[in-house]
């Protein structure tokens, strides 16, 4: 009996040994420190309204003109996914980067009675910047889903004092919807916002030419729609901390109040943060506190290496890491007390921005290298 009991002591005390270790949790900073401002509403949107009207994002999705095909990224708990036509999945010229759905805009999940997502890519040609595109996704198809590009444009007023725009020349490596409007990550900036409720239908035909022309029509490098940015949200930082690399953002309807989470990246993870800031559902806007900014709410000094998108479900941060052009990325996770975690090989290679859409319980991703872009979700509660 005795040899049974230390035995049975010596196998306890050799579990205890060789048990995990406990994680260590991230790092807190002072989220205070992190802070955005708002602007002015851009005044030339008005004109332009008078001057190109404006269409629904429903009518965007209604005129789409390409459609994605069915694939298999082969994701970890894959719940769903779909490819770009063969143009768009080859092109060098544009870079898909950002994702976001009509789950953000609304809680419904629903923007005018649709389901879309919503995607951003940066311009990689040769000659003028192009600067950004959205794709409009109609997702009531989801494994070929139709969808149409919209190109992102800033309103001003030109040297003849006319209303005018240019491109948006941005990474642009994260987006989110929230009501109408579109919030675009700008890496050293902090956010642009345009307006869902003003989109502009141009002139198309040449794919050379934006802006007024001297016929006195709108292009915009023969794309039909146009999307203006209507305000930033420009970041700064106090106590002398280093300024936040907005690589990407995510909205977290889980929270209360409603909150954006921002990672950042660089390859080797040294000192890399997640932030997280408030945002207001009566205006749709980053809520500001009494001294005219937004400060953050949460920030953590996490030292994960090539973040590319970060979200958060009922207090879980979720991480998208990248891992080059060889390598599947991973999903990374971690809380305000433990992690972070790695889930390796989770993603296809090029993982890129996070959403989580969810009425469905989906998380959403979308990988950058031509021959192989994917768009796909993954089941976060199965991490």
């Amino acid at each position: 009996m005795r040899r049974a009991v230390a035995a049975l002591f010596a196998l306890l005390l050799a579990s205890v040994f060789l048990a995990p270790a406990a994680e260590a949790a991230p790092g807190k900073l002072t989220a205070s420190d992190f802070r955005l401002r708002e602007s002015a509403y851009n005044p030339v949107i008005s004109k332009l309204d008078g001057i190109l009207g404006t269409v629904p994002v429903s009518a965007v999705l209604d005129s789409a003109n390409r459609t994605g095909v069915s694939c298999n990224p082969g994701a970890t708990h894959q719940a769903a996914a779909f490819c770009w036509n063969s143009g768009d999945n080859d092109t060098t010229d544009w870079y898909p980067q950002g994702i976001s759905t009509t789950a953000d805009a609304y809680d419904n999940g629903q923007y005018e009675g649709r389901t879309a997502l919503f995607t951003s890519w940066y311009y990689a040609g040769t000659g003028t910047n192009k600067g950004v595109r959205v794709s409009f996704v109609d997702y009531s198809t989801p494994s070929t889903p139709q969808y149409r590009h919209v190109l992102l444009v800033e309103p001003y007023t030109n040297s003849a004092g006319q209303p005018d725009y240019r491109p948006v020349a941005i990474h642009a490596g994260g987006i989110f919807t929230y009501g109408y409007y579109l919030y675009v990550a700008d890496t050293s900036g902090g956010f642009r916002t345009f307006d869902l409720r003003h989109i502009w239908s141009v002139k198309t035909g040449d794919n050379t030419k934006i802006g007024r022309q001297s016929d006195g029509s709108y292009q915009a490098f023969d794309y039909a729609y146009v999307l203006p940015q209507a305000q930033t949200f420009t970041d700064s930082t106090t106590n002398g901390l280093a300024q936040l690399r907005f690589s990407a953002a995510s909205l977290d309807r889980t929270s209360t109040p409603d909150s954006v989470v921002v990672p950042e990246y660089n390859t080797d993870g040294t000192g890399t943060r997640v932030v997280r800031f408030p945002i207001d559902y009566t205006d749709r806007k980053f809520a500001e506190s009494s001294d005219g900014y937004t400060h953050a709410t949460e920030a953590y000094q996490v030292n994960i290496p090539s973040m590319q998108g970060a979200t958060a479900i009922n207090g879980t941060f979720y991480v998208s890491a990248s891992a080059g052009s060889g390598t599947r990325g991973s999903l990374w996770t971690f809380t305000s007390s433990s992690g972070p975690t790695k889930h390796a090989t989770v993603f296809p290679i090029g993982n890129e921005d996070l959403s989580y859409r969810g009425p469905q319980n989906q998380l959403w991703t979308l990988s950058e290298y031509p021959g192989s872009r994917y768009v796909v979700a993954v089941t976060p509660s199965s991490f």
